[in-house]
């Protein structure tokens, strides 16, 4: 690629080919039975159910167990045309939702959604809009809301997809998710057990999944190198568990870039918000392995991936794992990176 090229389209560099094929539409019967490509000093091609043989005693496992809500909800206008409101964040009151289509949608303006009604308070920018639930969302979601199943699984939701779009350790809090944290999809209280068995400490974090995690990058986004913020909660025993690790020089394995972003976010224990964007130059100061699904190209997910491995390192794993029929996304296959590569000579680590 030229350097007239990056300077076009700066995204190009995060770019792969992916035939149709490879991108999972449905989950395996089995949550551990999916694939697993270790990228290390070498690379070699397991099964999830293998990792108890790769994480030591010792470990700390770091895991995002934020429940994922019904978030898509089906309405109408009232002159009849169909909107889909995504739920992104809700509080008591209101809650900020990503409206389709939105062009014509002006504050004011009451959506009918099952049993319930949707005011929209304020339009925000990007499709984005405050909005207040009646009688309430819990109501209007359980009459008429689904699981938010990524676009490019291309199918409606199925009742099996109320389970398997969730972790087995998600857990009621007041930060629900509007995407699934999908590295977690993978662990099951079998394996979970048998890695406590051997010594792997597990721990949580909460982070509410929305459009920092899955918002397509735009040039303005690389420019500002900021990305949506969503809210995240560390417990208290959590962050004691990390700085533990930190001391005894035991190595923290995050599941996920959800969990990553957390735990390079957060200066303690309580509650936050991060907008981190973690790119190539970002040297970690806590992760020292992750547990990853496979990412879509041109994206901040991937870019994350490459940061703590190697670009190359990645773009080449990504590359073996198309020829040899992995499968790709959401409710597809995983990798796993026992350590981030060696920074550049001479590189400082980031302020």
């Amino acid at each position: 690629m030229t350097v007239q090229d990056a300077a076009a389209d700066p995204l190009a560099e995060w770019d792969f080919e992916l035939p149709p094929e490879r991108i999972a539409r449905h989950p395996l019967a089995r949550r551990d039975s999916s694939r697993l490509l270790v990228v290390g000093d070498t690379r070699f091609d397991g099964h999830v159910h293998d990792l108890p043989a790769l994480l030591r005693p010792g470990d700390l496992l770091v895991v995002n167990d934020v429940r994922v809500r019904r978030a898509r909800i089906a309405a109408r206008r009232e002159s009849g045309g169909a909107v889909e409101v995504l739920v992104l964040r809700a509080d008591a009151a209101e809650a900020e939702v990503l409206l389709r289509p939105a062009r014509k949608l002006r504050a004011g303006e009451t959506l009918l959604a099952g049993p319930g009604r949707i005011d929209v308070v304020e339009r925000l920018d990007e499709g984005r809009a405050r909005v207040r639930f009646r009688p309430s969302l819990a109501v209007i979601e359980d009459a008429v809301g689904s699981v938010p199943l990524p676009p490019y699984l291309d199918r409606a939701e199925e009742l099996a997809d109320r389970e398997r779009y969730q972790t087995v350790y998600a857990r009621e809090s007041a930060l629900a998710a509007a995407a699934a944290p999908t590295a977690g999809l993978h662990l099951t209280p079998e394996l979970l057990a048998d890695l406590e068995a051997r010594g792997v400490e597990r721990v949580a974090v909460t982070l509410e999944v929305g459009l920092g995690t899955f918002r397509p990058l735009t040039q303005q986004m690389l420019a500002r190198g900021r990305l949506h913020p969503e809210r995240y909660h560390v417990p208290e025993r959590t962050w004691a568990a990390v700085e533990r690790a930190g001391e005894e020089q035991r190595r923290v394995v995050a599941v996920g870039t959800t969990s990553v972003r957390v735990l390079e976010s957060a200066c303690g224990h309580g509650s936050g918000e991060t907008d981190i964007f973690l790119q190539p130059g970002w040297q970690p100061r806590r992760v020292g392995a992750l547990l990853s699904n496979f990412h879509l190209p041109r994206s901040s997910l991937l870019m994350l991936v490459a940061a703590f491995a190697g670009r190359e390192r990645v773009l080449a794993a990504y590359a073996h794992a198309v020829r040899q029929g992995y499968r790709f996304f959401s409710y597809g296959d995983a990798c796993f990176f026992p350590a981030p590569a060696p920074p550049p000579a001479g590189s400082a680590r980031p302020g």
